[in-house]
């Protein structure tokens, strides 16, 4: 096991250190795995809504807003569970060493766009490119 970084409170990656240093690895370990924690902490309280709040409604109207709000959840939920897939493959890349290189070109992704989006694959410009070829061909 490898040994705990110190990392300042404070601490923000910054463009004149060495580029996934083990202090960046280990900020954007942390900040993914907060994510994840306050992701599943969300669906821990929805489940439990969704328990206290099953049951018959008399009224058609508030029958059928409960379900439509309840599907909105579930949706909802449903992606969130996809985040955490993407999470968990941010975290698998910090142990191998493949975080923050994009997976098209292979170049550093942007420091700025990884405190963004953790998640991120890509730079900003391959992730253009893709959809940009993503929206091609979805209007054919």
């Amino acid at each position: 096991m490898k040994p705990e970084v110190f990392l300042p409170e404070d601490y923000r990656p910054a463009e004149d250190e060495p580029f996934m240093n083990e202090r960046q690895l280990e900020y954007f370990r942390r900040k993914l795995l907060a994510w994840k924690a306050e992701i599943l902490e969300e669906s821990k309280h929805t489940l439990e809504e969704l328990q206290q709040s099953a049951r018959a409604v008399p009224d058609m109207a508030d029958r059928a807003s409960e379900e439509t709000d309840r599907a909105i959840e579930l949706r909802t939920r449903d992606r969130q569970r996809k985040l955490i897939a993407k999470i968990d493959a941010a975290l698998r890349r910090i142990e191998t060493g493949e975080y923050g290189y994009c997976v098209v070109t292979g170049e550093p992704i942007s420091l700025k766009r990884l405190d963004a989006r953790p998640i991120a694959t890509m730079t900003l410009e391959a992730q253009e490119r893709h959809e940009r070829r993503e929206k091609v061909h979805r209007d054919d």
